[in-house]
């Protein structure tokens, strides 16, 4: 399992559109599983599961990203999971990581 935490000049909601638009518009694999939203009061919390298929693992890997500004700044985590391959040790040729670079790609700009 490949995970990154980091900080965004963005709202929830606009990391989000730029994230879905990067991912699953700008690939052939990638498609949203499910998006969760939240907003009390001034505080927003955003949780979108991804998954792409990788060719070179050929396998499915599933991105989970939470994106809230409950710290009055909006943090970005990110974790994949199910991109390797074997029972016991997960080897994955690097299609984790790949899923979640793809977050910091896409939001590069705005990270704080």
């Amino acid at each position: 399992m490949d995970i990154r935490d980091f900080y965004v000049s963005l709202e929830p909601k606009a990391a989000l559109d730029i994230l879905q638009q990067h991912i699953v518009q700008g690939s052939i694999s990638g498609t949203i599983i499910d998006v969760y939203e939240r907003v009390v009061g001034e505080h927003q919390i955003v949780v979108c599961v991804l998954e792409k298929y990788y060719m070179r693992t050929s396998n499915r890997a599933s991105l989970t990203i939470t994106i809230d500004n409950l710290e009055n700044q909006t943090k970005v985590h990110a974790a994949s999971a199910g991109a390797g391959s074997g029972a016991i040790f997960r080897f994955d040729w690097g299609a984790g990581g790949d899923f979640v670079n793809s977050v910091e790609r896409a939001l590069g700009e705005y990270i704080v």
